[in-house]
C-alpha cells in the first residue's frame, strides 16, 4: 500500500514536470546524450529550428551552429565546459533548417546519474529576436522530464496552482531562493517579494495579467529565504487544459543581480572616466592660456615699469593711470596662478609643514577676511602628523575654502578647521594622509551643483562676484602635492571641503610662515649676461630691463642661436633662459652649457611648472612675470652663491 501510494506520489510529481514543461513557450527545452547527439526533441525547438523530431533524433546538435562555429569547434567546446564546470551559456548565431539565422541564448547543463557518471546534457535556448513562442510541447518520457528538469540549476523552474500556491520545486529554484521543497510547496509565491510588492499587490496583478494575457515577464528586486534580496527576471506563463480552464501557472526565475550591478558598475565607471578626461582636457587647456597669457603680462609689466621712469615731467593723471595698469597686470598674474593650479602646473615647494600652526598664524587674516558675522572654529587632536605641501599655497588653500563657506552664510556662522590622520585613502596612493576639513553652515549645494563646483570658471557668485577658479586651485594643488580635494554638501546643512595631504616622512617641521629671506646686496658691476627666449615681446622687455640696470644684454630667440653666442662671445657672465622653446629646452640649453662651462650662473626663468622629476635641478627660478627688482635680486642670488 506504501509502495503504491508512493508511485502514486511519483506518477503525480512527473505530471506536474510534464505540465511544467508543457507551459514554457519560450524556451526549447531537449536532451542530448554525453557526445552531443540528440535524444529528445520539444515543439518550441522545432519551431525555432524547423526540424521535425523524425528527422532531428539521432542527429548531433551541432548541426543548428554555424559552417564557422562548427569549424572552431563550439559544438564541442560547448559540452566540454558544461562537463567540466558544471554549466555552459552563452549567446551566438544558430541555423534553422531552412538556412536562416536566429540570435539564441543558449544554456547548458549536465546531468548526472545517482553515481555522478555524465549521462547527458540538458539544453535549453531561447530565441531572443521573437519574445512570443508556441506553446512548447515536450514529447519525452516521464523520466527524461524529471532528469531534465532537475538538470536546471540556473533558473528556479517551479508551478503555481491558480491561486498562485507553488506546487512543484526544482534545484535551481531551491538555490536562488533557499527554500527545500518541504518548506515551500503548497506556500503562496508572494513570499517572494519585498514586502512593498505585497502591499501594492504586484504578485495578484502578475498572476491576472498573465491568466488574461497567457504570459508576464518583469524585472524586479524578490526575496530570499535568509531575507537578503536579488534582482530577478520573471515569466510567468498561463497553463490551460483542453477544455480552456486555467490549470496554474508555470514560472521561470533568474538570478540576475551580478550582471545588473556589472552593468550599473560599467556605467559608472564609464561617468567617471568621461568626467576624468573632461577635466584634463580643461586642465591642459587652462595651463596653456595660462602659460601664455604669463608672457603677455611679463612684457606689459615690463614695460610700463620702464615707462614709470621715464615719463617726462611725471604727470600725476597719466601716472594714476599707469599705476592703474600695473595693478592690473598684478592682478592678471595672480589669476595665471590660479590657473595654473588647477592645471597642476605651478611651481611647488613642498616642505614639512605642521597644520595647526599655519591655521594658528592665519587666524587674524581669516577673521579679517570673513567679517564679524562668522567664527572661526579649530578641532584638532593633540597629536597630528606633519604634511607634505607648499606653506603659501597650503594658506591660499585654506582662505579661499574659508571664503567660499562664509559666501554660502548670508546671514553669517561658523566655519569650523580641523584635521584627522587617514590611512589607505581610496583613488590615492597607499599610504598616510592627513584630511584637512574646512565646514561651514551655510547654504550647501545640490547634487548638480557639487559635480560641477570643481570645474575651472564655473561660480555660482553671479556675474563679477567670483573667477570660478578658487576651488579648482585648491583641487589642482592638492593633486600636485599627491592628495586630493573632496567636497561633502546636502542642501540647507552646509559643506564639508576635505583637503588630503600626503603625511611627510619623518623631518623636521618647517615654520608655516617662515621669515622672508633677506634681499641679496645689489650687483654694481656691468655684466654680460646672454638672455633666451623664443617670445620676441618678452626679450625686448627683458633686455630693456637688464640693460636699465646698466649690464650688456645679448639676446637670443632659440637655444641653437644661444649656443653660438656662448661660442663666440668668451666674456658671457651670466645667461637668463626660458625654459620651454622649440628645439631645446631650457634646462637641456643649461646642461649643455655647463658641460663646457661649469661655472657660468645660469637662471630659468618661467610661470609653468613644465619640468620633468629631476630636470633642471639646482638651476635658480625666476617666476614669470617678473618685475625689475626681482630680476635684480635673482642676478645678485645667481652671481653670489
Amino acid at each position: 500500500m506504501e509502495r503504491t501510494e508512493r508511485l502514486e506520489a511519483s506518477e503525480s510529481n512527473e505530471g506536474r514536470f510534464r505540465l511544467l514543461i508543457d507551459a514554457i513557450t519560450d524556451y526549447a527545452i531537449y536532451m542530448l546524450d554525453p557526445d552531443g547527439t540528440i535524444t529528445s526533441w520539444n515543439p518550441g525547438a522545432r519551431r525555432f529550428k524547423g526540424y521535425e523530431e523524425s528527422e532531428i533524433i539521432g542527429e548531433n546538435f551541432s548541426r543548428f551552429y554555424s559552417p564557422e562555429d562548427r569549424k572552431a569547434g563550439l559544438p564541442e567546446h560547448a559540452l566540454d565546459i558544461a562537463a567540466r564546470e558544471g554549466r555552459f551559456e552563452s549567446e551566438g548565431w544558430r541555423v534553422r533548417k531552412d538556412g536562416t539565422k536566429f540570435w539564441a541564448l543558449a544554456i547548458i547543463d549536465p546531468i548526472r546519474d545517482n553515481a555522478g557518471d555524465l549521462i547527458g546534457f540538458a539544453k535549453i535556448t531561447r530565441d531572443l529576436t521573437e519574445r512570443r513562442k508556441a506553446e512548447a510541447t515536450l514529447r519525452n518520457s516521464q523520466e527524461q522530464f524529471r532528469l531534465l528538469v532537475q538538470g536546471v540549476t540556473d533558473y528556479a523552474i517551479f508551478m503555481l496552482s491558480p491561486e498562485g500556491c507553488v506546487s512543484s520545486w526544482n534545484p535551481g529554484a531551491q538555490r536562488i531562493k533557499g527554500y527545500s521543497p518541504e518548506e515551500i510547496i503548497g506556500r503562496h509565491f508572494s513570499r517572494f517579494y519585498t514586502e512593498e510588492d505585497r502591499q501594492a499587490g504586484r504578485p495578484e496583478e502578475a498572476l491576472a495579467i498573465a491568466a488574461r494575457e497567457g504570459r508576464v515577464e518583469r524585472e524586479g528586486w524578490r526575496v530570499r529565504k535568509d531575507g537578503t534580496k536579488f534582482f530577478a527576471h520573471v515569466v510567468i506563463d498561463a497553463i490551460y487544459s483542453p477544455d480552456g480552464s486555467l490549470l496554474g501557472f508555470a514560472k521561470i526565475t533568474r538570478d540576475i543581480t551580478e550582471r545588473r550591478n556589472a552593468a550599473r558598475a560599467l556605467e559608472e565607471t564609464r561617468e567617471a572616466l568621461l568626467q576624468s578626461q573632461k577635466m584634463e582636457a580643461i586642465g591642459h587647456l587652462t595651463g596653456g592660456i595660462a602659460h601664455d597669457f604669463n608672457n603677455l603680462l611679463m612684457a606689459i609689466q615690463g614695460s610700463l615699469e620702464l615707462l614709470q621712469r621715464r615719463l617726462p615731467g611725471h604727470d600725476p593723471k597719466i601716472a594714476r593711470l599707469i599705476d592703474n595698469a600695473v595693478q592690473g597686470t598684478r592682478r592678471g598674474a595672480a589669476l595665471t596662478q590660479r590657473m595654473l593650479a588647477f592645471a597642476r602646473r605651478q611651481e611647488l615647494k613642498l616642505v614639512p609643514l605642521d597644520v595647526r600652526d599655519v591655521v594658528q598664524q592665519m587666524t587674524n587674516l581669516l577673521q579679517g577676511s570673513l567679517g564679524p558675522s562668522v567664527r572661526v572654529e579649530t578641532r584638532f587632536p593633540p597629536e597630528l602628523p606633519k604634511v607634505a605641501a607648499d606653506a603659501t599655497q597650503l594658506e591660499l588653500a585654506l582662505l579661499n575654502l574659508a571664503i567660499n563657506g562664509r559666501d554660502a552664510m548670508p546671514n553669517g556662522g561658523a566655519i569650523t578647521i580641523g584635521a584627522t590622520e587617514r590611512a589607505d585613502v581610496p583613488g590615492l596612493k597607499a599610504g598616510n594622509y592627513l584630511c584637512v576639513s574646512v565646514t561651514d553652515t551655510g547654504t550647501g549645494m545640490d547634487e548638480e551643483t557639487l559635480k560641477r563646483a570643481m570645474e575651472p570658471f564655473f561660480t555660482t557668485k553671479g556675474v563679477g562676484k567670483g573667477t570660478g577658479l578658487g576651488l579648482p586651485m585648491v583641487h589642482g594643488m592638492a593633486e600636485q602635492s599627491g592628495g586630493k580635494l573632496l567636497l561633502k554638501s546636502t542642501p540647507g546643512k552646509g559643506t564639508a571641503a576635505e583637503l588630503y595631504l600626503r603625511v611627510a616622512p619623518n623631518e623636521k617641521a618647517l615654520p608655516a610662515q617662515s621669515a622672508e629671506t633677506p634681499a641679496p646686496s645689489p650687483v654694481n658691476k656691468s655684466l654680460a649676461i646672454l638672455t633666451v627666449d623664443d617670445d620676441p615681446l618678452v626679450a625686448l622687455n627683458t633686455s630693456a630691463l637688464l640693460e636699465e640696470l646698466g649690464h650688456t644684454v645679448y639676446s637670443a630667440p632659440s637655444a641653437l642661436d644661444a649656443l653660438d653666442i656662448m661660442h663666440r662671445e668668451k666674456n658671457i657672465d651670466l645667461m637668463i633662459t626660458d625654459q620651454l622653446m622649440p628645439d631645446m629646452t631650457g634646462s637641456e640649453l643649461a646642461a649643455r652649457i655647463r658641460a663646457e662651462n661649469a661655472h657660468i650662473p645660469i637662471i630659468l626663468a618661467t610661470g609653468y611648472a613644465e619640468l620633468a622629476p629631476g630636470e633642471g635641478e639646482g638651476l635658480p627660478r625666476l617666476a614669470k612675470p617678473f618685475s625689475q627688482r626681482e630680476l635684480a635680486e635673482a642676478i645678485a642670488r645667481a652671481v653670489t652663491s
